[in-house]
This record gives structure tokens, C-alpha cells and sequence, in this order.
């Protein structure tokens, strides 16, 4: 199956790689059953393969499910590499569908797409969601530092936006160095005070500080204090939307039956657990620790040749999402003392720059939660003291 957004292309292909079937299928259910029972009726047993896992595909899985059919994965990328394997040069549904099923006739160590469950599918939607908004939201900041270094250069160094809720509620009523100076540094610390601002009077002081440092007045600078005004709020209204996120994946998190023995592990907290859940999946898909390790990309992988031997480069076919987990929660983790904090020190002292120090440790932690969630207990400090066998 070729899937797409409208419409899917299913092609079908025998044991010597003979097409007995290709057709456009739209993404619609009558269809897609149409289909289904078409195909099935064409051989007692059927593989099917699919070139997208994520959301376009959803029905399509969904009644394969329902119907008792697996399907594997073909990435892109190979059906990409597969297609100059074959005549013509034509780029079509009807020919990328028939490379899918012929690449997967012949290779049958594609992962196999299991529909999640309600817990699993929710946690997707919500982590998918979260980083759509906090994307926006970086988007917004750099906006906003742009239009205000172009008017108020000052009071945009003064103040880190990304991180200070204060300075955002300042800027929805005073953008420019006028406004500032003519409320004065008591009225301003008073009216930041009002709306709950953590430190209102330092605040207030480091703004009229800015102010005092520009006195000229630029083109544009009504137009923009008012975008800089609507960028704000727009960020304020976006933060407590992404709170509201957090705390619902926070809530489903904590459903998940291995949700215990994921956020044990320092660095872990219900965020990227929940994200762990999502790009990981099933752990039964990993045959030992070293499988989960590759698939979040922490593994080399050797180029050898001839006598050349040895020559590790880093891999290029991995999963983003689950490399970003182990490498944020290896980050946090070295905050504290502890045994995380300890092995990044030993790594830089070995004379290891920062972030392959970092990787290091996110290596051994993917072991380590492997075995966590293989024995089903919670991370502890100390390792585990077995009784010796008599």
C-alpha cells in the first residue's frame, strides 16, 4: 500500500513477483473493505506492507486489525533506493505501491505495525500536540526579540523571554522607552505586582534601567509596540495551553503500567516518559538492551572496507524522537550527584567533549531502563545485590 492524505494505491504481487492486482483505493472505509476482501480473496495467506505508520494511514491499519492482518513498515527511504532497482524511470503512485510489495516479498525483516492502544494513541496525540505548540512558541519568542530589537534594543537584552513570564506581562502594556519612563519605577513595579509578577520591583527597575538607556524615537515604533503587545499575550495564552497539555499527558502518564519504573529513572519525569512510551513502543520489540540503544541512534556503526578496520561513523537511520529522549533526560540527570552524574564526569575526564559525554551516558542509561523494565522494578542508586547460589 502507497498511502496519502485522499487516496491510497494498493498493488499486489505473487511469489515471482507478478502484479495480480493494483488499484486506487480512496482513504474512505466502504473502500478500504472493498478492498480488503478484493485482495484476500486472492491468496489463502496475504503480507501486507505499508510506506506510512503515522496518522494518513490510521484507518487503513485500523481495519486491517480488525480483519485479523498485520502490516510491516517499508521506510521511505528504502522505497526511495528500491525504486532505481526496477525499469523506468516513472514516478507514480501505481509504481511506488508495486516497489512496496516487491521490497517486502523479498525482504521480511521490516518491523511489524501494531494499532495502539487507547492509552498508546492518546499519548501519540497529546505528545504530537505538545511539540507542535511549543515549536510556535519558540517561533513567536524569535519574532518578538526581532520587531523589538528594531525599536527598543535595550529593553530587549534586558530580559531572557523565553524563560521570564514577568517581562512578557510587561511587554503586553509597555513596549517603548516613553512609556516606561512616564509610569515611573513605583506605579510600574505596582501595576506588575497586580498581575502576580514574581519580583515585580526588579522587574520594574531593569526596564526604567533600559528606558534611561534610549531617549530616540524610531520609525515604526507605534506599529510595532503593537505587534510586540500581541506577540506577548499570544505567548502568555500559549503557555497556559501548554501547561494544560503537560498536566493531561502528565494524567495519562500515569495510567501506563511501566509509568512507575520509567520516571524512577533520574532524569525521567512524566514529559519525556510519556514521549519514551510513544517512540519506543513495545519493549518485546527489542531483543536486549543494545537493539533499544540503536534504535534511538546511540550505537556506531562501523564503515570498514578492505583493511580498514575500526572505522565507526554515526548512524543515520534511527529514531529522532527516541534519541532526543535519552539525550534531554541524560542532560538532566547530571544535575544532581548520583551515578549519572558520576559516569559524565569519569567520560570528561577521559578527555570526552560535552556532548559525547552526554551520549555516552544515554547509552548506558537505555541499558539501564531496558533492564528495568525487563525485571519489572525500580531504579535504585545502588545495583541490586544477588543472593550467591550454594
Amino acid at each position: 500500500m502507497d498511502a496519502g492524505k485522499g487516496h491510497h494505491w494498493g498493488a499486489v504481487v505473487d511469489g515471482t513477483g507478478a502484479t495480480l492486482w493494483s488499484k486506487k483505493i480512496d482513504n474512505d472505509e466502504s473502500a478500504i473493505l472493498t478492498a480488503i476482501g478484493e485482495i484476500l480473496h486472492l491468496a489463502d495467506e496475504v503480507h501486507w506492507a505499508v510506506d506510512i505508520s503515522g496518522t494518513t494511514s490510521a484507518l487503513l491499519l485500523a481495519l486491517l486489525a480488525a480483519h485479523g492482518q498485520q502490516a510491516v513498515y517499508v521506510p521511505g527511504r528504502t522505497v526511495n533506493r528500491m525504486s532505481g532497482a526496477y525499469r523506468g524511470e516513472a514516478k507514480t503512485d501505481a509504481h511506488d505501491a508495486y516497489v512496496i510489495a516487491e521490497t517486502a516479498r523479498q525482504r521480511r525483516d521490516f518491523t511489524t505495525i501494531d494499532v495502539p492502544a487507547q492509552l498508546a494513541a492518546d499519548l501519540a496525540l497529546l505528545t504530537a500536540h505538545r511539540t507542535d505548540m511549543v515549536a510556535d512558541r519558540v517561533r513567536m519568542i524569535n519574532r518578538l526579540r526581532d520587531v523589538l530589537t528594531g525599536v527598543f534594543p535595550a529593553l530587549e537584552r534586558a530580559f531572557d523571554y523565553s524563560s521570564h513570564k514577568g517581562a512578557l506581562v510587561l511587554l503586553t502594556s509597555y513596549q517603548t522607552s516613553q512609556a516606561i519612563r512616564g509610569r515611573g519605577r513605583s506605579r510600574l513595579s505596582a501595576w506588575l505586582a497586580n498581575r502576580s509578577v514574581r519580583s515585580a520591583d526588579a522587574v520594574a527597575a531593569a526596564a526604567l534601567e533600559a528606558a534611561e538607556a534610549q531617549h530616540t524615537t524610531l520609525p515604526g515604533e507605534d506599529i510595532a509596540a503593537q505587534i510586540v503587545a500581541d506577540l506577548a499575550t499570544q505567548i502568555l495564552a500559549l503557555d497556559n495551553r501548554i501547561k494544560r497539555i503537560d498536566q493531561q499527558m502528565k494524567t495519562a502518564f500515569r495510567t501506563h503500567s511501566q509509568a512507575e519504573i520509567i520516571e524512577s529513572l533520574p532524569g525521567m519525569g512524566p514529559i519525556l516518559g510519556a514521549e519514551f512510551v510513544v517512540a519506543a513502543g513495545d519493549l518485546a520489540a527489542y531483543a536486549d538492551a543494545g537493539h533499544l540503544a540503536s534504535a534511538a541512534g546511540l550505537v556506531p556503526v562501523p564503515r570498514d572496507s578492505g583493511g580498514r578496520t575500526g572505522n565507526l561513523h554515526r548512524p543515520k537511520r534511527y529514531s529522532r524522537r527516541l534519541r532526543r529522549v535519552f539525550y534531554l533526560s541524560a542532560q538532566t540527570s547530571i544535575i544532581r550527584d548520583g551515578p549519572n552524574r558520576d559516569f559524565y564526569l569519569k567520560k570528561r575526564g577521559e578527555g570526552c567533549k560535552h556532548a559525547q559525554a552526554v551520549i555516552a551516558l544515554a547509552r548506558r542509561r537505555a541499558s539501564v531502563l531496558w533492564a528495568l523494565l525487563r525485571g519489572h522494578r525500580t531504579f535504585t542508586p545502588a545495583p541490586p545485590q544477588f543472593a550467591q547460589a550454594a
